[in-house]
């Protein structure tokens, strides 16, 4: 079962990126552009995730995984259940969601800095 303390290190360690709560939820971006953000009651993560990938996402799992509100669905965007999630795959979705928001470049150099296997 993952938790937001799992993930909140790792989400203001990463370049560029930074918290901010937006009416009592908390949420990470870059710029302005929001990678992670948090239920209310820190019982959901939405994420970024590229939209023609979203759906065998979900069909994958649907118990930990679910699209966003209709309104949402525009945004490339994708809801877990934290309870469903361990703390490194919860980790491993923000570190994937994060790539989507920064310049190639930096997120290559995060490559270098942590080879796979090595955290």
């Amino acid at each position: 079962m993952a938790e937001i303390d799992d993930v909140r290190p790792l989400g203001t360690s990463l370049e560029r990126s930074y918290e901010v709560y937006v009416r009592g939820r908390l949420k990470f971006r870059v710029g302005q552009l929001v990678y992670v953000a948090f239920s209310l009651d820190e019982s959901v993560m939405g994420f970024a995730f590229p939209k023609e990938e979203r759906a065998a996402l979900v069909a994958s799992d649907p118990r930990t995984f679910q699209l966003p509100s209709a309104s949402d669905m525009r945004f490339n965007w994708v809801h877990a259940d934290l309870v469903a999630l361990d703390p490194e795959e919860a980790r491993e979705l923000v570190i994937d969601a994060w790539r989507m928001v920064v310049p190639q470049k930096v997120s290559r150099a995060y490559d270098v800095a942590h080879p796979a296997g090595t955290d």
